[in-house]
């Protein structure tokens, strides 16, 4: 059978830096070759970043791009890799009228390319466009109508774009049609928890509907609220998985492949979906028996707590490192919360890029100050206390506030010293509030939602204490020290914004909201479902109350890393002013 030596770049890019990203794709490309690739692969979008978002919709960018892309194969071929295909993700322009979906000739499409010879070889754009949770395709892109296929060393390789495999038809079935000896598809694919490996299974199902060898190759790093894992696959045509790469690690998978030959009589004309093969013919001479077969490795993935963790690090190091920061600042309460936060930061910047700023106040604990103090030493961070009583008795005595207004202060001056620094010395500040007191409210606007960024924002409370117990087990395990105190951990969930106060004054056990939560807020489940599931009545309609009247405290909530299936943002889009209640009797 004809052999093919395949390098799947699972690689990270930044939106809208063209000659930066297109810079990694010769890297990457320069790494794959002397390795003696044949075919080499980069993720969706990977010349302009993804998503792109209305970036897309300016003419100006979309001919940059086009632009880099040629510029882009030119450079390929002047470096001496001409000869081998490269398959790009970018983004186009339709150059037809789309009139089944209102949009004229020049529409944006997420498109794909493969350079070859020093030219653009073949361009496709993506059929299948999701519309769904963060994805707003529809919105920006017009579809592609053709089945790419591209002869390599006398094989076919057919090609697709993320959506083309998660949806039924289209591309999949249409590669069968076309005889392809391999369907490679490029992708982004944003990070979820609790998938239970669905991408696998769904390349296996793929790989066995297009009757062929499948590769699935992924994105890693962070754009904004999204995070993007890798843990790219290759599968046979019977779904056994050949090669498996690491997740939340950038890298080049190269493997070894036996594929059937292309047919002499190859199919033409359209096939499933009405899509056009478009073939492009670049070397028909099979290549001769591998000298050392390279297999690609097969890497196992992250317990569910560590694959948690690893995305909120390296959301949070995307975020600050593609917009040009250095260090962070977090105010240090000695509870859980900030602690968790801070360990991210450190394990995402290094502890001399984190400073921890301990903001006592007249209710503020002996313990908490200490615990503050011990998770700086235990990390390294640099540490500072600077107290709030002499701001807070300043506006007491000109205001004489009581009761909310009295405890709101006390954050509000918090987060106003937190910014200072900020301001002063450079860093972003980072708000420590978790997905839990987002969904009920209990986040004070300008206080300790102050922020640029809020790494545990889509965390719930009951996950914050599994991530912080594992953070300190994996240190154990390693011999280092455990970075979180066991006393923050351990005592009851506090604002110590009044004297004697803990979290379950007002709210029930963690473990009982965030299931309640779980179900309205991630699942859209009504009230009536929530109470069938075993949940008492009155408490679901006080919890239900509190989730309706605080989304406008959530949109004015700084963004922060994306892990379920549906976060506070662009996943969850409810009206600010809406009278519907759950609640309301019918």
């Amino acid at each position: 059978m004809p052999q093919l030596r395949l390098a799947l770049n699972q690689i990270d890019s930044t939106v809208g830096d063209l000659a930066g990203n297109a810079e990694s794709i010769v890297h990457w490309t320069r790494h794959a070759a002397a390795q003696g690739a044949h075919l080499i692969a980069f993720p969706e979008m990977v010349l302009t970043g993804y998503p792109v978002e209305d970036l897309a919709l300016r003419s100006s960018f979309v001919e940059a791009s086009r632009a880099a892309l040629r510029a882009l194969a030119a450079r390929l071929a002047d470096e001496g890799f001409g000869e081998i295909p490269v398959v790009v993700g970018y983004l186009d322009r339709s150059e037809k009228a789309q009139p089944r979906y209102g949009q004229p000739a020049g529409a944006p499409q997420n498109a794909a390319a493969v350079l070859h010879g020093g030219r653009v070889a073949l361009t496709f754009a993506k059929h299948h466009l999701p519309n769904y949770g963060v994805f707003d395709e529809f919105r920006y892109f017009v579809p592609g109508d053709t089945m790419p296929v591209v002869r390599v060393h006398g094989v076919d390789v057919a090609l697709a774009i993320c959506e083309d495999l998660w949806q039924d038809g289209g591309r999949v079935p249409a590669a069968r049609s076309a005889g392809a000896g391999l369907l490679l598809s490029i992708n982004a694919s944003p990070y979820e928890q609790d998938k239970d490996d669905t991408r696998l299974e769904l390349v296996r199902k793929r790989a066995q509907e297009a009757g062929c060898t499948t590769a699935y190759l992924a994105m890693i790093g962070g754009q904004d609220e999204l995070v993007f894992d890798g843990d790219s696959i290759v599968v046979d045509r019977d779904g056994e998985v050949i090669a498996r790469a690491p997740q939340f690690a950038e890298g080049s998978v190269i493997l070894d492949l036996d594929l059937p030959a292309a047919s002499a009589d190859a199919p033409t004309g359209r096939v499933d979906d009405g899509l056009a093969i478009d073939r492009v013919v670049l070397s028909e001479d099979p290549l001769p028996a591998y000298e050392r077969e390279l297999t690609g490795g097969y890497a196992q993935r992250l317990d569910d707590e560590e694959e948690v963790y690893s995305a909120l690090v390296v959301g949070l190091r995307a975020y600050v490192a593609k917009n040009g920061f250095r260090s962070v600042v977090v105010g240090l309460s000695g509870g859980i919360d900030s602690a968790l936060v801070a360990a991210i930061a450190c394990d995402a910047l290094g502890a001399e890029n984190v400073h921890g700023i301990s903001m006592p106040s007249k209710y503020s604990s002996g313990h908490s100050r200490d615990d503050a103090a011990e998770l700086a030493h235990r990390t390294g961070l640099n540490f500072r206390t600077v107290s709030i009583e002499p701001m807070f008795d300043a506006f007491m005595g000109s205001l004489a506030l009581t009761g909310l207004a009295e405890e709101n202060l006390q954050s509000r001056l918090r987060g106003t010293t937190l910014m200072a620094v900020s301001n002063q010395e450079g860093h972003i500040v980072l708000a420590p509030g978790n997905k839990s007191e987002l969904a009920v409210g209990y986040s004070t606007l300008y206080g300790d939602s102050v922020g640029a960024y809020g790494p545990i924002k889509d965390v719930y409370k009951s996950s914050v204490f599994r991530l912080a117990k594992w953070r300190n087990r994996a240190a154990e395990e390693r011999g280092q020290t455990p970075p979180i105190p066991e006393n923050s951990i351990a005592k009851p969930p506090s604002a110590e914004l009044r004297p004697g106060q803990v979290d379950t004054d007002s709210l029930p056990d963690y473990d009982v909201l965030d299931r309640i939560l779980e179900l309205y807020v991630d699942r859209d489940r009504g009230k009536d479902a929530i109470v069938a599931a075993g949940h008492d009545e009155e408490l679901v309609a006080k919890v239900l109350r509190l989730v309706d009247t605080a989304e406008y405290k959530r949109r004015q909530y700084p963004p922060g890393t994306k892990i379920s299936a549906k976060g506070f943002g662009k996943d969850r889009r409810l009206p600010i002013t809406n009278r519907w209640r759950e609640t309301t009797t019918r």
